[in-house]
């Protein structure tokens, strides 16, 4: 299951992780997030050894959200380095997709 992320401890989650992180920006009242949601969760466990998968309550958590120029959700933004390498907007990627994307980002 995906980390729970919030703005008081998105740094040292996210910012200064050891490995890439794919940041799910996420909306309770979002059926797409609902619909990615499961997705999400099992590539945290079968990734873990590689990447860092969290997900940001965009409602509860604005300073982050607006800080990366969140607009849409859901939102997905790989960090490496406590930089965003890249995003992808919108609930269009399957599975097999989301880990072509993430593999494409490997440290």
């Amino acid at each position: 299951m995906a980390l729970h992320v919030s703005d008081s401890n998105f740094a040292a989650e996210v910012l200064e992780a050891d490995r890439p992180v794919l940041v799910d920006f996420w909306a309770e009242w979002c059926p797409p997030c609902k619909a990615m949601a499961p997705t999400i969760d099992a590539l945290a466990e079968e990734l873990a050894a590689d990447f860092k998968i969290v997900k940001l309550d965009v409602d509860s958590n604005p300073g982050i959200t607006v800080a990366y120029n969140v607009r849409a959700m859901p939102t997905l933004i790989i960090f490496k380095d406590g930089v965003p390498v890249d995003v992808k907007v919108g609930a269009g990627q399957s599975r097999v997709q989301l880990i072509k994307w993430l593999e494409s980002h490997a440290a």
